[in-house]
């Protein structure tokens, strides 16, 4: 029979013990010490042994000799408490310790002295290990873990341009994880967050966020992550040969992903969903305003999980409802719309152009960015209409949000193929934008030329959409014309 004692069960150590009891014969023992009650509740739902206690006292009580011991704590002080009294109480049995997530060079000469073998972030053991004990989930976290070990600080969360909740909470999350590894960091942005809903969240959480301009200097930061989109460049401030050390996202890339860590997940509904999990791995969840965000960062991206929603969506979902502030949320999903997005929103209906089930329209000059997509929403309402699309002009910008219940349209694509040459674009199947510089506008001398141009665009803007569609789905919607498509300065 082999005793098999574990003191501790954080992240790493939880991994282990599941593998551990996986591996166990019936004549075999396995108990497990943590002072954590809802790890000790869990492991015994799953069958394994375990108790509440401190792993640095466990070893005073009366114990039968373990022959192996493994050290599995998340801090690399009470591991270390742990691992010399556990040497001193047993000194003839296999102890592997795993040294925590801030270990220095006094720390390692004690864990190299005391343990067997000793599991770290940077020892070739630890791979070892893990390919034996964790799953793909838990690798990921470790990954991160130890990357973010590694990076120079301070740490540059960079989100998409106009960041939607999904990104922001993912972003905030992110800087949690980084905190509680000792590095700094930033959530940052470009351009702004105007969406009423989005505001409502930023102030009522009270977001720590920092806005970029085009002009700040990003020389003070010594690494940068991506999150919620993969290239950087793409709908974001920066540079597009900037070297980045993490990239988070669930959207499928348009080309090769840069990153010293990379996590593209496609298959979940929100890069909120990936934060939760790397959360739960990191014990850090119990924050309410984080858990409230990311809540409402899944709920956003999946349409209250109705769209492109996983299981592991529902999962993450259930991990957060009990921390995050649910009476919040009803505040920020019911913020007063401005004058302003109404207006958009009936410019949008009186100038669409319908044929079949697919609608365009243009608004004209934009004063909020974020009334475009609630205007394709609200033109998806409307009878008969299935896919849509709305854009609008900015800053010598034209800027364009689709939405779709076509089972036939993948939005994402047909945009690619409207206007990527042209601009950038993507996004899902039923859920997409893009954005196109119009330079032309600013060579115009008055308002009158203005409007001529923009009369052009707009019909360039919205052929290329029905093409695309017709193209791409085969769906009727009316012959491409190519007039005055030359006026377009981007034009391949």
């Amino acid at each position: 029979m082999v005793f098999r004692l574990v003191l501790g069960c954080g992240a790493v150590g939880r991994h282990v013990v599941e593998r551990l009891d996986a591996a166990t014969d019936d004549s075999d023992r396995l108990l497990v010490i943590t002072t954590d009650e809802s790890v000790v509740e869990a492991l015994r739902d799953e069958s394994i042994p375990a108790r509440s206690g401190d792993p640095t006292e466990a070893t005073s009580n009366a114990l039968e000799t373990p022959d192996v011991i493994f050290i599995g704590g998340d801090r690399t002080d009470t591991n270390r408490t742990a691992l010399e009294r556990a040497r001193e109480q047993f000194p003839a049995a296999r102890i592997v310790a795993y040294a925590g997530g801030n270990s220095a060079g006094q720390d390692r000469s004690v864990f190299d002295q005391c343990a067997d073998a000793v599991i770290d972030d940077e020892g070739a053991l630890v791979e070892q290990v893990l390919a034996e004990t964790a799953s793909p989930k838990a690798n990921a976290a470790i990954g991160l873990r130890q990357h973010l070990l590694e990076i120079e600080d301070p740490l540059a969360v960079v989100m998409h341009d106009n960041p939607d909740p999904d990104a922001i909470a993912s972003a905030v999350a992110l800087v949690a994880i980084a905190d509680s590894l000792g590095l700094e960091a930033d959530a940052c942005y470009f351009g702004e967050i105007s969406h009423q809903e989005n505001r409502a969240m930023v102030n009522l959480l009270d977001l720590d966020l920092r806005q970029l301009s085009p002009e700040d200097s990003l020389d003070a930061y010594g690494s940068f992550a991506l999150i919620d989109h993969s290239r950087p460049g793409i709908n974001d401030g920066l540079s597009p040969d900037l070297e980045v050390d993490v990239v988070i996202d669930h959207h499928p890339p348009r080309g090769p992903v840069p990153g010293a860590f990379v996590e593209l997940r496609e298959q979940v509904g929100a890069t909120s969903t990936i934060l939760t999990e790397y959360l739960e791995q990191f014990d850090l969840l119990a924050d309410w305003a984080t858990a409230t965000a990311l809540l409402y960062g899944i709920r956003i991206d999946t349409s209250d999980f109705t769209r492109e929603v996983a299981p592991d969506d529902f999962h993450a979902a259930s991990l957060l409802w009990p921390h995050a502030d649910t009476s919040l949320l009803e505040q920020i999903e019911r913020p007063t719309i401005e004058g302003d997005t109404l207006e958009t929103i009936a410019r949008a209906i009186k100038n669409r152009e319908q044929r079949g089930t697919v609608a365009a329209a243009s608004v004209g000059q934009l004063s909020n960015r974020d009334a475009l997509p609630q205007a394709a929403d609200q033109l998806l309402a409307m009878d008969g209409v299935e896919t849509t699309l709305v854009f609008g002009f900015r800053d010598e910008m034209a800027f364009c949000s689709a939405r779709s219940r076509a089972a036939d349209i993948d939005l994402g694509e047909t945009l690619r193929d409207a206007f990527d040459r042209i601009g950038s674009a993507g996004g899902h199947a039923d859920m997409a934008g893009a954005q196109l510089e119009v330079g032309i506008l600013a060579s115009a001398d008055d308002a009158d030329e203005v409007e001529s141009i923009v009369s052009v665009v707009e019909e360039v803007i919205t052929n290329r959409f029905f093409e695309a569609i017709r193209t791409r789905s085969g769906t009727p919607v009316g012959t491409y014309s190519q007039t005055s498509e030359w006026l377009f300065t981007l034009e391949e």
